[in-house]
């Protein structure tokens, strides 16, 4: 498999150059060098370009420059700073055990004109991924995994209506955002986006409650949204506040009843053509990933099991770490099968294309995860079984539980612990931003600017309370 591994990851790498940058030779040659950690030759290959040229792709430019400051920001410890964190848990560690951390990719650094950085979460992310901490890792797992059992208990004493839905239960929610004083002159309008829920079969009801300014609710847009508006004044932060309510249940379908329910897919519906195709630089099928995905289902055929051996696959192969903005990381799939490790959202983004390279239709769904003690943003899929309709799919969670009596759980399920916003990745913000955003893949966090520009997630922060999660008794 090692060899259509790295197929794959050559193809996604030539789909995304294809798509991205056919109409300019010189942005496949900046993408290269900024990969390679060559940001001054990046820099050098720009200003040498014709005025008119340079004029055209005025924002191109201006994002290309935007996420090499953001890799530095992403890459800001010494190796000698990161040797000392490490040897404080470490004492004994040798020179060969870095080199091989950084060489199997438990360690994450990057050389940007020839200097050596490691990524800022690189050490934190080492004792999730060494294998000198394996006790300390399967301890984790299990405490997740008592905490994934409980919440699975809990909801299987409440029947399930048509959907598989269980458990309902209403949800009170606050959400804030405050950018830093002064991070704005004075008088400036700052714009701000944030998450909100929306209507499908676990999420019902969803009602706004209030907020401390005026709102605008998105439209046409699969990232949902509030839109709020302040001027900023003079040495005082900016507060952004609203509430909303709605009902949400656990959804789960046991693999044996997904069998005898399935279909054969419409092949010529929308749907179908959809969300089996290419979107973005992050899903490209290709032949690599078809033949990938068909040796990983072996001679299975039938796309409910197809779909559960590569849930398993991802589940299984690639442990969880701390990631890059998203931003900064070209394709989703390829990072993950090249180092081997994958938050929530780029295993998810691996399960899709995968599912899609077989014929199987899957897309992105994310948002916040609520669980008690863990509210957090999360990322997660979901797969359509003609018959059945959409299911949702947590390979993410599925690093727990599987080979553990939830072994199918998360594959054809998911806990009432959720708030949903987004539909898709990277879809534009309703109403429209003008610049970059900080995240360009997902949204949980928000996004804000001002007529000067995009302001980075250094300037603000946000925060989820959950103010409540109380059973409906009906």
């Amino acid at each position: 498999m090692k060899a259509n591994k790295l197929l794959l990851i050559a193809a996604i790498c030539a789909a995304f150059a294809l798509t991205c940058h056919a109409d300019n030779r010189w942005r496949s040659e900046v993408d290269r060098l900024i990969q390679a950690g060559e940001f001054a030759r990046a820099e050098q290959v720009m200003k040498r370009l014709p005025k008119a040229e340079r004029t055209r792709c005025e924002v191109q430019i201006d994002s290309l420059c935007t996420i090499m400051q953001r890799i530095r920001k992403d890459f800001t410890m010494t190796p000698e700073q990161g040797v000392a964190l490490i040897r404080e848990r470490m004492p004994n560690v040798t020179p060969e055990q870095i080199t091989d951390w950084k060489a199997n990719h438990k360690l994450e650094y990057m050389v940007i004109d020839g200097k050596e950085w490691w990524f800022r979460k690189s050490v934190r992310n080492l004792w999730l991924l060494a294998d000198e901490f394996k006790d300390e890792q399967d301890a984790d797992k299990e405490q997740s995994y008592a905490s994934r059992r409980r919440y699975y208990l809990e909801a299987m004493q409440t029947p399930a209506d048509a959907n598989g839905c269980r458990d309902r239960r209403h949800v009170a929610i606050t959400f804030t955002l405050d950018v830093d004083a002064d991070a704005v002159p004075a008088g400036e309008t700052i714009r701000a986006w944030m998450p909100f829920p929306y209507e499908n079969l676990r999420q019902t009801g969803i009602r706004y409650t209030g907020g401390n300014r005026p709102v605008t609710f998105s439209t046409g847009s699969r990232h949902h949204t509030v839109y709020m508006e302040a001027t900023a004044v003079k040495g005082q932060p900016t507060h952004f506040e609203y509430s909303f309510e709605y009902d949400v249940a656990e959804r789960h379908i046991a693999q044996q009843d997904l069998l005898a329910m399935l279909e054969p897919y419409d092949k010529q519906s929308e749907l179908y053509r959809r969300y089996t195709g290419n979107d973005g630089p992050h899903i490209q099928i290709s032949p690599e990933s078809i033949s990938l995905a068909r040796e990983i289902v072996g001679d299975e055929t039938n796309p409910v099991l197809q779909a559960a051996k590569i849930y398993y696959w991802i589940s299984k192969s690639f442990p969880w770490a701390g990631a890059r903005e998203y931003s900064t990381i070209p394709n989703m799939p390829q990072y993950v099968m090249e180092h081997r490790h994958g938050d929530c959202g780029q295993v998810a983004l691996l399960y899709i294309t995968l599912a899609r390279s077989l014929g199987i239709p899957a897309r992105w769904e994310s948002g916040w995860m609520l669980h008690p003690g863990e509210v957090n943003w999360h990322d997660w899929a979901e797969t359509y079984f003609e018959g059945v309709g959409w299911v949702p799919t947590d390979p993410s969670f599925g690093r727990s539980t599987v080979d553990t009596p939830m072994n199918d759980y998360y594959a054809t399920g998911i806990d009432l612990y959720r708030m949903a916003s987004n539909e898709t990745v990277g879809d534009r913000l309703s109403p429209p931003k003008k610049f970059i955003r900080s995240e360009t893949v997902d949204f949980q966090p928000g996004e804000v600017e001002w007529r000067g520009g995009n302001l980075y997630y250094d300037c603000w922060h946000s925060r989820l309370t959950v103010n409540s999660i109380e059973k409906i008794n009906k």
